[in-house]
């Protein structure tokens, strides 16, 4: 859910990945709130081009859409069973193709998060080649960044800056959370939002409402973290017109996502350690690292230490040193750098933990909570008794006071009270079944979403490919960009006869 930041190179890949590490971006123009849409009537669902909705982030020109890209809005209910509502503008990137004789399909990007942007990925995406052999359409869902409205929340980037400085289990801060979330709700429902209507079915929905608009015959779907739940539940809720799948980095919709999120820590955390043994000048320095790394996390709960970085007073205790661990699949490159943090911090120093977590410091606005908690919470509800039993069974190495705060959602059950949005129907959660050709890309050491993940949608997908990198954490295309590429468009080209054998070839690159 969060987005991380250092450094203007950083910002970019940051941006584009909807939520990584690097510096503080500038905050999101005034424009882009909730409050700004004056749609009051629904309408069928149509396109209207527009110019494109440059800068696509302010301050980072490399973000913007060059020569060869379309847009335009595709107009939708707010809420299908309430034809006479409100309406919602959802932005739309095309970028053409470079090929003179391009393929019929084109390939629609799907963001993760949930609340990630699309138009924020496409220009990395596009200087990477995605649109070689065919057009490449790039969506904002619903509540995302140049969608209209935005439900962003200012109230939980803030906390999140504050955070830095509290200790996570300590109950008043899961209260302060809970407070900012309710800040966030009372706003946008006051401007009149439905936040239940921010969900994958009509994410779903407006997607297959998209492609008849444009009037696309076929079409393939990428996604990426929550991408691949939205493509999964679009090939079984609107099948029509989907010609192939490509999902990069899984999660299943039959699985309750919170309660994952330890499962795929276990399986990433126990790749980095492996990954660190087998290398040899990692072995000989870190010698006692997954130990260190367990003990500290550990000792850190029960006290956690307060480090002053430029000023900043920082406070790392065990959630904060677990948590970095398993974000930094997010950001290619980021994982090279734990070890040497464990260590700084076995020291009983921790400025590179207290540096590391004000660089994640999440830029406000960016981040759609509006779809990121009705996804998490109308879709996959828990408790803190069932997220401490699945912490339980996945590392029990763990403290329990740490174990009920998953991953990346420290305080998700408190949040969701506070936003307090219906149970979806339990149907979303069946596994789909197709007959159309999916490809599954899988990061050996993504502690976020663990292969086995990939593993339970090919089960009925028996027409799914997999291909899985030693080298690659989550979001495989961006931490092994040649082959994964190289796969992905010689599967949209054959389905039937794609050479993975370079996925197998691939290993961890070297720590630092």
């Amino acid at each position: 859910m969060s987005a991380r930041r250092r450094g203007a190179a950083a910002v970019i890949g940051v941006l584009a990945l909807a939520g990584c590490a690097g510096s503080p971006p500038p905050a999101a123009p005034a424009s882009t709130s909730a409050s700004t849409s004056t749609s009051t009537t629904a309408a069928p669902a149509a396109f209207s081009p527009a110019a494109c909705p440059n800068p696509i982030y302010p301050g980072v020109t490399q973000l913007d859409l060059g020569p060869g890209v379309e847009c335009g809005y595709l107009t939708v209910p707010q809420d299908r069973t309430r034809p006479d509502g409100r309406t919602l503008r959802l932005a739309v990137a095309r970028a053409a193709a470079t090929a003179p004789n391009p393929k019929a399909d084109p390939l629609v990007y799907l963001a993760g998060g949930p609340g990630g942007s699309g138009l924020i990925s496409a220009a990395p995406r596009i200087a990477a080649g995605w649109n070689r052999d065919r057009d490449v359409i790039f969506l904002d869902q619903r509540g995302t960044w140049k969608s209209d409205p935005l439900l962003s929340c200012p109230e939980i980037d803030a906390f999140q800056a504050e955070l830095v400085g509290l200790v996570t289990t300590d109950p008043a801060t899961a209260a302060r959370s809970a407070a900012a979330t309710a800040a966030c709700r009372e706003r946008l429902t006051t401007a009149g939002w439905d936040l239940a209507a921010f969900d994958t079915a009509e994410n779903a929905a407006d997607l297959a409402d998209l492609r008849t608009a444009l009037g696309i015959d076929e079409w393939d779907l990428y996604g990426v973290s929550y991408g691949t739940d939205l493509a999964l539940q679009t090939l079984r809720d609107h099948p029509d017109g989907i010609r192939a799948v490509v999902l990069d980095s899984v999660v299943p919709p039959q699985l309750n996502t919170p309660e994952s999120f330890w499962p795929s820590a276990r399986s990433g955390l126990g790749a980095l350690f492996a990954a660190c043994a087998a290398q040899p000048a990692c072995r000989t320095t870190y010698p006692t690292l997954r130990e260190d790394f367990f003990r500290l996390a550990t000792d850190l709960t029960t006290t956690p230490r307060t480090v002053t970085v430029e000023g900043t007073t920082v406070v790392v205790d065990g959630y904060k040193l677990v948590n970095l661990a398993v974000t930094a699949g997010l950001v290619p490159g980021t994982i090279g750098g734990i070890p040497a943090l464990v260590e700084n911090l076995a020291r009983g120093d921790g400025r590179l933990a207290a540096t590391a977590l004000l660089a994640g410091l999440p830029p406000s606005g960016v981040t759609a909570y509006g779809l990121a908690l009705g996804v998490f919470c109308a879709e996959s509800p828990t408790t803190p008794d069932a997220l401490l039993a699945s912490g339980r069974a996945a590392l029990p190495e763990l403290p329990d006071a740490l174990l009920t705060h998953p991953p990346q959602i420290p305080f998700l059950t408190g949040d969701c009270a506070a936003w307090d949005v219906p149970a979806a129907p339990g149907a979303l959660r069946e596994p789909v079944r197709s007959d159309r050709p999916v490809l599954v890309l899988d990061g050996a050491l993504d502690a976020i979403t663990a292969p086995a993940n990939g593993d339970a949608v090919a089960a009925t997908l028996p027409h799914s490919t997999r291909a899985r990198f030693a080298d690659a954490a989550h979001d495989v295309l961006l931490w092994s960009p040649e082959c994964s590429l190289r796969i992905m468009q010689d599967f949209l080209d054959d389905p039937a006869a794609v050479d993975t054998s370079c996925a197998a070839a691939t290993a961890p690159a070297p720590f630092t």
